[in-house]
């Protein structure tokens, strides 16, 4: 059984999962910022944090890790410069998503210190890199 198209599907898939996540969290936080400490709205807005971020975007990151890895071997796509570049920029997503975990924690202690503007402003970050990555995978410019 050729286990490529399917692992391929898999990649997708929870490429689709991350992003969603990805796009939503930070917008969750430009909620969350202004909401006033231990009201009941902050307290919903961390329970949907934490669940976002530990029941989806998680799983969806090691998924994604190990289905393009599977797939970069698997093709032999690691002398491709275009796949390098997707490397560097999914290393930067990954790491962003370490950050809104960070952030994550920080609201549920009552720790934030960042306004909604700055997530508004992160929050286009994940977009821009994703456009960067989906145009480096159709087009493989080098």
């Amino acid at each position: 059984m050729d286990w490529y198209p399917w692992i391929k599907s898999l990649h997708v898939i929870s490429i689709i999962a991350f992003m969603a996540g990805m796009l939503y969290l930070p917008r969750l936080f430009v909620y969350h910022a202004p909401a006033e400490r231990g009201s009941v709205q902050s307290q919903t807005f961390k329970v949907m944090e934490r669940r976002l971020l530990r029941i989806i975007m998680n799983p969806a990151l090691i998924v994604l890790w190990a289905s393009g890895l599977w797939l970069a071997f698997s093709g032999g796509f690691f002398t491709a410069g275009w796949l390098h570049a997707k490397l560097a920029l999914v290393i930067i997503l990954s790491g962003l998503h370490g950050f809104f975990a960070h952030c994550v924690r920080d609201f549920a202690d009552d720790r934030n210190i960042r306004s909604a503007r700055f997530y508004r402003m992160v929050n286009e970050v994940p977009t821009v890199v994703m456009i960067a990555i989906v145009v480096l995978v159709i087009v493989k410019p080098f």
